[in-house]
């Protein structure tokens, strides 16, 4: 175990946790504040057993208890007396991202396939949400579509589907998570046009807009927008108000947003002052 120092939340931070977590009825489940501290310590950049125990009004123990699963799924980084995100560097396999938030990415991803129509050519980006649409793409009721995908899961997740033309653009392979990307897939997708795109974010900010930590993907998921006539940017309200290395595009491309409930408001707000269709589900 790492002994990196976790420092202390801003006073801010702390002051409107204890609000949220305590008003209401009842004590949060385990799930629910696992959720709520991984949530903070990535916007945060770090968060501290003491600080977290008191914020959530629990044991020092179950804080203690709460980092050592967290840790054990890959998110967090235990510390002396605390817990760190886990770098960038050290991409959580897909198998490990498809089990966090999966009950809002599977809302997402149903309210996502509701959109396609008959015929049309879609965008399926890599990631977990926009695997779960290409479950929700298999029981859909057409005579055919054509899907460009630039992820390996997903192509196979489709493979057998007798409605769907699936079209992979090749390129370079990012083994943990089963996505191309690259030159060779740029030039590829720039002879294709799309009549939606439904593109996975890693953070999105109001202010700078969609983005990613991997400088090749944000590439790939430009070119993505540039040849779709609707974009639609599907993720679950952990990776809002989030800020990464490479700038896909600012918030203003994004045609449609679909999220989940427990989006922050301010957030949502925010986005949709630049004309943005949020569809909170």
């Amino acid at each position: 175990m790492t002994q990196t120092k976790a420092t202390h939340l801003p006073n801010a931070t702390m002051a409107k946790l204890k609000k949220s977590t305590r008003a209401g009825h009842g004590v949060l489940s385990m799930e629910e504040r696992r959720r709520r501290i991984r949530s903070l310590i990535e916007t945060n950049t770090q968060g501290t057993v003491a600080e977290l125990a008191e914020s959530f009004g629990v044991s020092a123990v179950t804080i203690r208890t709460d980092l050592t699963a967290l840790e054990h799924m890959g998110v967090v980084v235990r510390t002396h007396g605390g817990a760190l995100p886990r770098g960038d560097s050290d991409e959580l396999p897909i198998n490990v991202k498809q089990t966090l938030h999966r009950a809002e990415k599977v809302r997402i991803a149903t309210a996502a396939a509701e959109m396609i129509r008959d015929g049309e050519t879609v965008i399926l980006d890599s990631g977990t949400t926009t695997a779960e649409i290409a479950k929700q793409i298999r029981t859909l009721k057409l005579g055919s579509i054509n899907v460009i995908t630039n992820a390996l899961n997903i192509a196979v997740l489709l493979a057998n589907s007798s409605h769907v033309n699936v079209i992979i653009p090749g390129g370079v392979l990012r083994q943990k998570s089963f996505s191309l990307s690259g030159p060779q897939a740029e030039q590829a997708l720039s002879t294709l046009h799309a009549d939606v795109l439904f593109l996975g974010v890693d953070s999105l900010d109001p202010q700078i807009g969609l983005m990613t930590p991997y400088v090749l993907e944000a590439q790939l998921n430009a070119q993505m927008i540039r040849i779709s006539q609707r974009v639609v940017a599907v993720t679950d309200s952990s990776k809002l108000l989030r800020r990464n290395l490479s700038v896909i595009a600012p918030v203003d491309q994004m045609d449609v947003l679909i999220t989940d409930s427990d989006a922050d408001a301010a957030c949502i707000e925010a986005i949709r002052a630049q004309g943005v269709d949020v569809r909170l589900v």
